[in-house]
């Protein structure tokens, strides 16, 4: 397929036949391909331009390099992996315990560039010596482990700083996201947490004509009066304008807490990869070290001007599973929708403005599902927790994770929360695994020999959309 530009027309180019697919080097008319990009920019949308406002980034910047690194991503992988690379969530936790030590924009884009150089390494290993590489120094147990105190890491973020915002809408706006991942089917579940946001938009917007300003917490954490939803800045901003950018700053301490994210990543691609494969009936298992790599590289490229860190959206998997499209060329047009909408700094105003209290429902329930897929990583891949070797590490490493347990190394140096618990739970596994008994080191299945977690990123189309990274 050459660098996977070229496609042919499905059957009549209108609606595969019963039973077909559309595959990644085949197309529908332009029209209905064209169209098939616009619904994998909303299905991104939830998570894609929450994210950059919760690590306080740029979210036209955000957008606008999301489209450039799928466009990375196609013509790395030629085509044959068929993926959107949206903002990744795995990295708001690190965010928020950057700026809690000083740090700025500068030092988190710094240190997720650094990740993203070594997950592009990995991907280099992985592509030579194969997946197993990966599976032997990060097993399932470990791999859920990681995943859960990420996300469980997250929680005093929503408790201390969204939902004290505005109580009521937060209260509202959860309990709206939540009916939606579960009675909406198809398409519009996938999309459930950016109709959770349009709700709490015009909650917000409500409430501040029938109640006037609030007096609560502001995003600064002072309580002042202020109104719920602020658009005075709408009408101000530019229709066409380029984002602003930035040239990262690299301090280790940030670097620490932003490298045990890598262990999410490689899981999240492996299991998407699998997936796809899986859909397409094409066994993709040597795109895997690629697909990785590319990643990698994508994030290098956005963190060097100031945007996040990027990963393949499962949310974009479950719409090729609900429509049976796995064209590469509805990716191409999505990201030439994602690069519009970067130049636009009227859609940033617009997205930056998300009320306090609707971020608060929302991430309730966001950061619990990122948790809860370390859980499922380990039901998939039949984990036994009853076995001390992987009890005893995954239960004091989750603690310190979540609870954000410190260890100090020198007066100017410490290790905690995110960091602390993953190096706590990938040497404690190993080194335990050392002295332990044969019956206790049986290996579990690895991620390319069984289901992940990530697996149920493209389910049959009535389940909920799962958030990425």
């Amino acid at each position: 397929m050459g660098l996977g530009v070229r496609w042919t027309v499905h059957g009549d180019g209108r609606t595969p036949a019963p039973g077909a697919v559309v595959k990644p080097d085949e197309r529908l008319t332009w029209p209905r391909t064209v169209g098939l990009g616009a619904q994998h920019v909303v299905a991104m949308f939830g998570a894609s331009f929450v994210t950059p406002v919760l690590m306080g980034l740029d979210p036209n910047l955000a957008i606008m390099m999301s489209g450039i690194a799928t466009m990375l991503f196609l013509l790395a992988t030629r085509g044959r992996v068929p993926s959107y690379l949206g903002c990744s969530l795995s990295f708001v936790g690190v965010a928020a315990i950057i700026r809690a030590q000083g740090g700025g924009s500068t030092a988190v884009t710094g240190a997720i560039l650094v990740v993203g150089i070594a997950l592009f390494l990995a991907g280099l290993l992985v592509q030579k010596f194969g997946a197993r590489i990966i599976h032997l120094a990060m097993p399932p147990v470990v791999t859920g482990a990681v995943v859960m105190l990420i996300g469980f890491n997250l929680a005093p973020v929503t408790a201390s700083a969204y939902w004290p915002q505005d109580q009521w809408t937060a209260l509202l706006t959860m309990l709206f996201a939540g009916l939606a991942l579960v009675a909406l089917r198809g398409f519009w579940s996938r999309i459930a947490i950016f109709l959770g946001l349009v709700f709490g938009y015009a909650v917000s917007w409500v409430f501040d004509r029938a109640f006037g300003k609030i007096h609560s917490a502001n995003g600064a954490g002072k309580a002042v009066d202020h109104w719920r939803l602020d658009l005075s800045g709408v009408s101000k901003a530019d229709w066409i304008g380029l984002p602003s950018l930035h040239a990262p700053v690299f301090h280790w301490s940030a670097v620490l807490v932003a490298l045990p994210v890598m262990i999410a990543l490689i899981a999240e691609n492996a299991g998407h990869v699998k997936a796809v494969g899986e859909m397409t009936g094409e066994p993709l298992d040597d795109q895997l070290g690629t697909a990785i790599a590319a990643d990698g590289a994508a994030t290098v490229l956005s963190t060097a001007v100031g945007g996040p860190a990027n990963t393949t959206y499962a949310e974009n998997i479950g719409v090729m599973a609900a429509t049976r499209v796995y064209s590469t060329a509805a990716y191409w047009a999505a990201a030439g929708f994602a690069l519009l909408f970067g130049v636009c700094p009227k859609f940033g105003v617009i997205v930056a403005a998300i009320p306090g209290g609707v971020l608060g429902g929302i991430t309730v329930i966001l950061y619990g599902m990122i948790g809860l897929l370390g859980a499922q990583i380990w039901v998939h891949n039949k984990v036994d927790l009853r076995n001390p070797l992987n009890l005893v590490p995954v239960a004091a490493g989750v603690i310190i994770g979540i609870g954000g347990v410190s260890l100090k190394i020198s007066p100017s140096f410490q290790l905690n929360g995110i960091a602390l618990g993953t190096i706590v739970v990938l040497s404690g596994y190993h080194v335990l695994r050392l002295f332990a008994p044969a019956h206790m080191r049986e290996r579990e299945p690895l991620l390319d020999e069984g289901t992940s977690a990530y697996d149920n990123a493209a389910p049959a189309p009535e389940t909920p959309p799962e958030p990425d990274r």
